[in-house]
């Protein structure tokens, strides 16, 4: 029986360019897998309004995880049954792991007197302040900061009062979890869970059929996914290491920077299942 592949990958930094945001580099590796029906399942700090769309211009349909893992937004038509404990919405269905935005933001606003003009969340930096922190243009900014179930933060004081700063948030309830630009607070989810979740509905929709997953990602946030995942694809990035995975085996390094390295690492997956062309 022909193997079901599924392909989980972060964007900034990985997909996308962490300066200019462009997957250019990466396109005929995204046409391959288009070309194969292989799902290119997104999966970022970024909202489920930032994500549809880019969704959109890959020329992709299918399940995409948002907030680093908070939600998972499926598409009608992905599986032949609902999935469990999912909610409608739009044109499909959603599973949520995290409780709602409102619960960070009030959070760090009990925080704000014990850390004053340390750390700026999105609600405080606003549109122009997303935009000179990620460089992102007013309208890409606006979406967002269309937050539903978590709060990006960017820290501007020491390593050693980041160190208390997550510490308060970690005793209060949250999950911190650290990106290519901020540090995401949120709930008890990250894209790990997301995964193994959408794998479990990937193989019950196929019952008995061998399942082979790519996880990609360049980042703190994207350690969980890369864990979870059959095989892991670690993609250089020009700002930071590799960050540090506990698993030994089943591990790809892109020589290459952000979408060049996730072409190569892709393309050598694919090889792998004789898929990719030369």
């Amino acid at each position: 029986m022909k193997p079901r592949l599924l392909v989980f990958t972060d964007l900034d930094g990985s997909l996308l360019d962490h300066h200019s945001y462009r997957w250019d580099a990466a396109a005929d590796a995204l046409r391959q897998l288009r070309e194969a029906e292989i799902p290119v399942i997104l999966a970022s700090s970024k909202t489920r309004a930032e994500m549809l769309p880019l969704q959109s211009a890959l020329g992709l349909r299918h399940p995409i995880i948002v907030e680093n893992g908070a939600a998972i937004v499926v598409p009608s038509g992905t599986f032949r049954e609902p999935l469990p404990e999912a909610l409608p919405c739009g044109d499909g269905q959603e599973v949520r792991f995290a409780p709602p935005r409102d619960r960070w933001l009030a959070l760090l606003n009990a925080l704000a007197a014990e850390f004053t003009g340390e750390f700026a969340g999105f609600e405080r930096l606003g549109i122009d302040g997303i935009v000179a922190a990620t460089g992102l243009d007013a309208d890409a900014a606006a979406l967002a900061a269309q937050r539903e179930f978590s709060e990006p933060v960017q820290w501007l004081g020491t390593p050693e009062r980041r160190a208390q700063f997550v510490d308060a948030l970690e005793a209060a309830g949250a999950r911190v979890q650290q990106g290519g630009r901020f540090l995401t607070v949120a709930g008890d989810c990250d894209k790990g869970q997301a995964l193994r979740y959408l794998r479990r509905a990937y193989q019950y929709d196929a019952p008995g059929r061998p399942l082979h997953d790519l996880a990609i990602g360049d980042s703190g946030n994207d350690v969980p996914m890369l864990e979870a995942a059959e095989t892991a694809l670690l993609v250089r990035s020009p700002t930071h290491d590799f960050p540090p995975l506990a698993r030994t085996t089943g591990v790809l390094r892109s020589t290459g920077l952000g979408p060049a390295g996730w072409r190569e690492g892709v393309l050598a997956w694919l090889h792998h299942y004789t898929i990719a062309g030369d």
